[in-house]
């Protein structure tokens, strides 16, 4: 029986308050975002994200030894298929829109790719 190690991730929120004087909120937010001091902070255990597939070696003792195999898509994070979908959706979008309008061999063309498309975005959604 072939033998796998998987390596698994999930994000763990990572925070820290802290009081910044500014001008205006733009500017306390800068100053937030820029601190680079973390001596202060906090894991949020509560609101970790989902565990999601980030590498798979076969016939390997330790990770990154071996064959490395290419994760299955149903195991790869939420947010990665979100982002993907996002510039599919993005791409679909701009095919139809043409100051000279669709032809009807163009249309045929757009349109399955267009329902392919919506019917991955349900499928994504609803956690399938």
């Amino acid at each position: 029986m072939p033998v796998y190690v998987i390596e698994t991730t999930y994000h763990l929120p990572v925070y820290r308050q802290r009081l910044y004087e500014a001008e205006t909120l733009d500017e306390a937010c800068r100053l937030a975002i820029e601190d680079e001091g973390w001596d202060d902070e906090r894991s949020d255990v509560d609101t970790s994200g989902e565990t999601y597939v980030t590498g798979i070696w076969q016939g390997a003792e330790r990770a990154y030894q071996g064959t490395a195999l290419p994760i299955p898509a149903s195991f790869h994070e939420t947010v990665q298929y979100e982002a993907e979908l996002f510039n599919e959706l993005r791409a679909l979008v701009r095919e139809p829109v043409r100051p000279m309008g669709l032809s009807r061999e163009e249309f045929e063309r757009w349109l399955p790719k267009a329902l392919a498309t919506i019917e991955k975005a349900d499928a994504i959604q609803n956690g399938r």
